[in-house]
């Protein structure tokens, strides 16, 4: 599908943008999500991950798209101020430097095969699905009342579309950590807990 994104923009002339302030920042167990698919975006949107929790929001573009941009012509709330700025710098060192995308993507499988075993237990578990550390398990029955339970006893998921648990640990979440989770969101899910 990207790939076919690419060929028609470049058919056309025209930009083709991938929005990363989600999956960018090694979220998917790569530095930006599009680089699992082959494709190179023109421009890039950034923020959240990139500065570890500061405001900040960047854009990146290709050289030739770049150029079109004199000083003005785009400003930003959380542009590259002092303060995030360096928060952006030592972030992106941290995660370049210090295993985190390779953390990310080891956590992130182990993270799918222990929600794929509870989906062999639980029958309404239709489906579990993700990258690196952005993980989501479908439902057959409505999740906001797993997600409840799950803060209750102090888990924090998020339920999206009212049947999909989404699960975004930190990236330096360890196993320990995964196995805590899987504990808690088992009992939930078997009615063990309250």
């Amino acid at each position: 599908y990207l790939r076919g994104l690419r060929e028609v923009c470049d058919r056309y002339g025209l930009l083709l943008i991938f929005d990363e302030v989600q999956v960018g920042m090694g979220r998917t167990g790569r530095l930006f999500a599009y680089e699992h698919y082959g494709v190179v975006p023109d421009i890039m949107t950034l923020a959240k991950g990139l500065a570890g929790g500061v405001a900040i929001g960047a854009m990146l573009a290709r050289e030739s798209v770049a150029k079109s941009f004199t000083p003005g012509t785009h400003a930003s709330t959380f542009g590259g101020n002092p303060l995030a700025t360096s928060a952006g710098i030592a972030v992106m060192e941290t995660i370049l430097n210090e295993g985190v995308l390779a953390n990310c993507r080891k956590m992130g499988d182990y993270l799918m095969d222990e929600l794929r075993s509870l989906q062999r237990r639980y029958t309404f578990v239709k489906d579990v699905r993700g990258k690196g550390l952005i993980v989501a398990m479908e439902l057959g029955i409505q999740g906001g009342e797993i997600v409840r339970r799950c803060l209750e006893e102090g888990l924090l998921i998020n339920c999206v579309g009212e049947r999909i648990l989404r699960f975004l640990p930190p990236l330096t979440v360890t196993e320990d950590e995964i196995r805590e989770m899987i504990g808690i969101l088992d009992g939930v899910l078997s009615g063990r807990l309250p």
